[in-house]
């Protein structure tokens, strides 16, 4: 039996009709790259999280990579993630020749583990990843008190969003 990695069609089934319209819209403009509605996108998400800018990426692989180039992670910091995640929370730090330090995740929500993330933090931390799974928010408030505590940057990332 195949069982796939990732079933998104029920999701593109839900939107159809708008998703139709977008690429359809983005494929008679020809602007694959930047233009109107990558504009009009991140004005929309300026509007929705209350901020100035805005940067729309190809992917959230690059956006978390935005990320810690923005805060100039280099070889040798670290920074830690979740051991449950997508991959590429741990990839980007490591193609930034960085060190990405794995810690556990709490059994009930698959979040991080703050009280872990205490236990990791070195001289060489340079921020926190914790991913938000499933509806489920990591628990924000210990992670900030670590990160204003050790004057580390946390970059908070789901589906749609990464902060610094």
């Amino acid at each position: 039996m195949k069982v796939p990695l990732l079933d998104l069609k029920p999701q593109y089934f839900s939107l159809k009709k708008e998703l139709d319209e977008a690429v359809l819209s983005v494929a008679e403009s020809q602007y694959f790259i930047l233009g109107p509605e990558v504009e009009k996108m991140e004005k929309e998400f300026c509007n929705y999280l209350g901020c100035k800018h805005a940067i729309g990426v190809s992917s959230g692989t690059d956006a978390l990579l935005l990320a810690l180039m923005a805060i100039e992670i280099k070889p040798g910091d670290e920074v830690i993630v979740p051991t449950y995640s997508f991959f590429a929370t741990a990839g980007v730090v490591s193609r930034l020749n960085a060190t990405p330090v794995l810690t556990d995740i709490d059994p009930v929500t698959f979040n991080i583990n703050p009280d872990d993330v205490k236990k990791k933090i070195t001289s060489k931390t340079k921020a926190i990843i914790p991913v938000h799974l499933y509806g489920q928010s990591a628990e924000m408030e210990p992670l900030m008190k670590i990160a204003k505590e050790k004057n580390i940057f946390i970059i908070i990332c789901n589906n749609l969003r990464f902060f610094l």
